[in-house]
């Protein structure tokens, strides 16, 4: 019988396993969403939001922060996860992390997730919105240079590269 194994094992010793599960809650918080196996993304979440409750902390702030700096020990990482993430979830209750499913990895088959924290989906809009805006700002902040035409046209498939040139002369 089982009774009172909390946690799956993951093939490894206690020390590599805490190292793993270290690991990646700092590449979830460094980058908000990881792609690993179902099996490590299972064991990440109750290790995540409970590191993601001590940041919310209001009471004892720079105890909370000792005991994250515990199992993550990129300074950068905890501060963002204390004035970021702590904020951003200030007021939910729990349930700070989402997990997808992929299905098996091509080499060993073995099922693949996304480990994500909530308010950091992906969003294909924003990013395409962004570069028109960029574009638009570039074109109208560096002005054309005068007294230059504009590019000359492309060779087509057959034509050499000397020969466009000489049918450009040839042109003018």
């Amino acid at each position: 019988m089982r009774h009172r194994v909390a946690h799956r094992k993951l093939g490894r010793v206690t020390p590599h396993r805490l190292a793993l599960l270290r690991n990646l809650a700092t590449a979830l918080f460094e980058r908000e969403r990881i792609r690993t196996t179902l099996m490590k993304a299972k064991e990440l979440r109750p290790y995540a939001e409970r590191l993601i409750t001590l940041a919310k902390r209001e009471d004892d702030r720079l105890h909370a922060r000792r005991l994250v700096l515990r199992d993550i020990h990129d300074t950068a990482v905890v501060k963002k996860l204390f004035d970021t993430l702590g904020a951003r979830y200030a007021t939910r209750p729990g349930g700070y992390t989402r997990i997808l499913r992929l299905g098996p990895r091509r080499g060993d088959g073995a099922e693949m997730a996304i480990v994500e924290l909530l308010g950091s989906e992906y969003q294909p809009g924003k990013k395409a919105e962004k570069g028109k805006k960029d574009e638009k700002s570039k074109a109208a902040a560096t002005p054309k240079a005068k007294g230059k035409s504009e590019k000359e046209p492309k060779a087509e498939k057959g034509e050499k590269k000397g020969k466009s040139k000489e049918k450009a002369a040839e042109a003018e």
